[in-house]
């Protein structure tokens, strides 16, 4: 358990920076956004850590999940589309694959992509993602058979294999 100092919070952080990256890029989509995500969240929980130090994991993944929509709503009026593509470096199967999937996580909404994540990724049950998220568990089960629905659909596939999900 984390202590509820400037150290305690330190040493957290430095412990699940992996994951809480692997989060933020999941619901992002991009590293660099997922940095800042990861930052902006931090910056946000700080002031918050002497009431949450014993547990912090679900409001952080709250603050992640919230900021992140929040940033995509600011954000996609600002995108701008080009008609020249980059160059792209050949890739192997695996890299195929993960690519393609991170492209289909890219045309779910907001709200569909952070409860994908946070069931099938980040393992969390229904109502543990409820609670995150701040909706009902029937609406993490709608979203979730959307998202997938629409995940099997861009990626071509009967069934979509994202993880196993917690109960």
């Amino acid at each position: 358990m984390p202590e509820p100092t400037r150290a305690g919070f330190e040493e957290w952080v430095a412990a699940r920076r992996p994951a809480l990256l692997r989060t933020a890029y999941l619901l992002t989509g991009n590293a660099d956004d997922a940095e800042d995500l990861v930052q902006s969240a931090l910056v946000k929980v700080v002031p918050h850590w002497s009431r949450i130090a014993a547990d912090p994991e679900a409001y952080v993944r709250k603050v992640l999940a919230t900021t992140s929509v929040s940033r995509w709503r600011r954000r996609r009026w600002r995108e701008v589309t080009t008609a020249d593509v980059p160059e792209q470096a050949l890739a192997s199967h695996d890299t195929d694959e993960r690519l393609a999937l991170m492209a289909a996580l890219g045309t779910l909404a907001p709200r569909q992509r952070a409860v994908v994540v946070l069931r099938y990724f980040d393992d969390l049950t229904e109502r543990q993602t409820a609670e995150t998220l701040g909706i009902a568990v029937g609406t993490v089960k709608s979203q979730a058979r959307d998202a997938l629905a629409r995940l099997r659909l861009a990626l071509g596939e009967d069934e979509v294999r994202v993880g196993t999900p917690a109960r």
